[in-house]
Parts: C-alpha cells; structure tokens; sequence
C-alpha cells in the first residue's frame, strides 16, 4: 500500500494544482484523494483554502465558462459545470444564455466561410450548432435568416 501525503505535503500538492488552473471543489478532492490519509483530512485541508480564497467555486465557474464560451453554448457550459460539481446558482449565473445568437453567428462564420447553399448543408449547420450546446431557437433563428451563413 502506498504512503499517503504527510499534511503539509498534501497542502502543497493542492497549492501546486490551484496555481496552474482554479479548480472546483469536486475536481481538487478528486485529485487528491489518493493522497490524503483520510477523508477528514482532506476535507478539513479543502475548507481550509476556501476560507483563504484560495479555492473558489465561484471563480472556478466563472474562468470556465468564460473559456467555454468561446466554442459552446450555454447548454454545454451548463452541463460541464455541472460534471465539475459547480453549485446550481453559480451555474445559473454563469451559464447564462444571453448573446447567444451573436455567439452562435460568430462560431458558425468562423467554420463556414459561405451561406449554406443546400438543405443538407444547412441541416449540418444546425447539427453543428446543436453539438455545441445552442438552442433550437437560437440555431432557427440564425439559420432561418435570408443570409445564413
């Protein structure tokens, strides 16, 4: 059986993680669970760096779904902070749908340089819009208008 972190190596190992990336909760237990001498520790380690702002549900949500958003829509940033073990109000707020339709034009300019000339086309436009977690109104919308791209 392998050794476990003593507690100060164990600090420093979620030191360590949290300077590369915020991580939630879930993610950071995860990570060090195999480490740690009991689930005690572990815990009291945890709720140790969230009293010190060192780790942070909330900037965790919020770095994240910043960086998702870049690609995805708020149904798929909704369902991976969810995964990550984010509270529910922090993934409301930060998984909010709002410019969507702007966002979703952006990403489908980006792939498709020219307006969809076919039916099939579009129906793979929409596909691809709907793996990116945007809604079916948003998607109709876009791709309902006379310049779809």
């Amino acid at each position: 059986m392998a050794e476990h972190d003593t507690e100060a190596e164990l600090r420093a190992r979620a030191l360590r993680l949290l300077a590369r990336r915020e991580h939630s909760r879930l993610e950071l237990e995860r990570k060090l669970s195999a480490h740690a001498g009991s689930s005690d520790e572990l815990n009291d380690l945890i709720s140790g760096l969230e009293a010190r702002n060192q780790l942070s549900e909330a900037r965790f949500a919020e770095e994240r779904a910043r960086w998702l958003a870049r690609k995805y829509g708020a149904a798929k940033i909704r369902q991976d902070l969810q995964a990550k073990g984010v509270p529910d109000e922090l993934v409301a707020r930060f998984a909010s749908p709002q410019d969507e339709l702007q966002k979703a034009r952006h990403i489908l300019e980006r792939k498709y340089r020219s307006p969809a000339a076919t039916r099939e086309e579009k129906a793979r436009r929409m596909r691809f819009l709907q793996s990116r977690g945007f809604s079916a109104a948003v998607i109709f919308t876009l791709l309902s208008a006379k310049d779809a791209a």
